[in-house]
């Protein structure tokens, strides 16, 4: 088993310059983090004010067949509300109450906002607290917003979760203190993790989100939290804000981010370092030989990220040290350099990083870099594909479980398939 290599306080990209530019954007708006976020939260609904769009996107993206019955829809904006000739906080009242008429198992309802709701400027904060006291206690309605205008991609999650923080119920003052692991993960992904924090010595852990709304984590002083996601910082602040404390931690991408991860958690929980490694050995070497084929692939060849989904950072710091990958360009949509401290002090030294985009621009320089693989939208895949290269849909790595151990073979897998596949294509 390879060794945990220590982050340094001050080594690699901790004090490198950033490319920070602000043009055209390639990216998804944050109604897209509704598709794994009605999967996670069971009991909960979101309800999207918007337009015909705003729908065929949302159902494009969760490929839904005709006959199943998720837990999302949107109430279209047609030209009388946007000609401002009908009420559409009487109309929006109306969807909702249709909507618990049949759906009466939603415990939780979310009103999505879009650009079409903000260009009309529809207080939905208004509408939600009119419609929470109207069907409160049997279910609690929220507002946040998905708008392109305002959310790339993955922040739809990050504002779904910040609304959501102040209804957490409020922990006990006193006592020991109780960690909180935030961010959607997968089921399965969720009940890894807690196998191995009870092997660790830690059996009180929660999840945020919980997979029901009737089981909301607690919130307090007591609570130390995990970010299993690199794009969280309002919702961060959020529980900070409750008087709850963040453990300084990489992401738990691969084996060594994995393991550095629970040991952060282990630290500051009071579970010594050997305890956490007994409690990590048998998943930890799972995963180192899961990935030895896929270094053999990847070794040596060269990445570029364009940004979209926060994730970039935590996959390149992968790529660079599991997977033996040269790092051309490291794009993302916002750097936040407190939650990303340990990542980026793990990227080698020269990694160019760029925060932002002008998309002609960062087109021009990966065009002159001629990478092995590009990690981008879809809106750019097809066209630099039809170029020659080699490129990952960043949003497939959003939608896959690749967190912890037991998916570190599989997250390697996403970088290995394109490659495969333009060799067959070149035979």
């Amino acid at each position: 088993m390879s060794p945990v290599i220590p982050i340094q306080a001050e080594s690699g990209c901790s004090d490198a310059p950033v490319l920070r530019e602000r043009g055209q954007r390639e990216v998804f708006c944050g109604l897209t983090g509704i598709i794994w976020l009605h999967r996670k939260m069971q009991d909960a609904f979101f309800l999207v004010v918007g337009s015909r769009t705003c729908a065929h996107l949302i159902q494009s993206a969760a490929g839904v067949m005709i006959f199943a019955e998720p837990r999302f829809a949107t109430a279209i904006l047609d030209e009388r509300d946007l000609a401002g000739l009908a009420d559409a906080q009487d109309e929006l009242d109306r969807v909702v109450q249709r909507l618990l008429e049949r759906r009466p198992d939603i415990r939780l309802l979310f009103l999505v906002g879009s650009c079409p709701s903000e260009v009309i400027k529809l207080d939905l904060s208004r509408a939600a607290g009119r419609l929470n006291q109207r069907f409160s206690p049997k279910v609690r309605v929220l507002n946040y917003s998905g708008s392109g205008i305002e959310t790339t991609f993955t922040q739809g999650e990050d504002a779904c979760l910040a609304a959501l923080a102040p209804a957490l119920p409020a922990a006990p003052t006193s006592g020991e203190p109780e960690l909180m692991v935030v961010g959607a993960l997968a089921d399965v992904v969720e009940d890894q993790f807690r196998r191995l924090f009870t092997a660790m010595g830690l059996p009180r852990v929660s999840f945020f989100p919980s997979r029901s709304s009737t089981t909301l984590p607690a919130v307090g002083p007591r609570t130390q939290f995990l970010l299993a996601q690199p794009f969280l910082g309002d919702t961060a602040r959020a529980l900070e804000s409750r008087g709850a404390r963040r453990i300084a931690a990489p992401f738990p991408l691969g084996a060594e981010g994995s393991a550095a991860w629970f040991h952060a958690a282990g630290a500051a929980l009071g579970v010594s370092r050997s305890g956490v490694d007994r409690a990590l050995a048998p998943a930890r070497q799972r995963a180192v030989q899961a990935l030895s084929a896929h270094r053999q692939q990847l070794a040596g060849k060269r990445v570029f990220f364009f940004p979209d989904s926060q994730l970039e950072i935590p996959l390149a710091r992968f790529l660079a040290r599991e997977l033996g990958m040269t790092l051309i360009e490291v794009g993302t949509p916002y750097l936040h350099r407190q939650h990303l401290a340990e990542e980026l002090a793990w990227l080698p030294a020269d990694t160019r990083l760029s925060e932002g985009q002008d998309v002609e621009r960062q087109l021009d320089r990966c065009r002159a870099a001629q990478p092995d693989l590009v990690v981008c939208g879809l809106g750019l895949a097809n066209p630099l594909e039809a170029e020659g290269m080699t490129t990952k849909w960043s949003i497939e790595l959003v939608f896959t479980p690749i967190q912890g151990f037991d998916q570190a073979g599989d997250l390697a897998g996403l970088f290995t398939r394109p490659l495969h596949r333009r060799q067959l294509l070149a035979a």
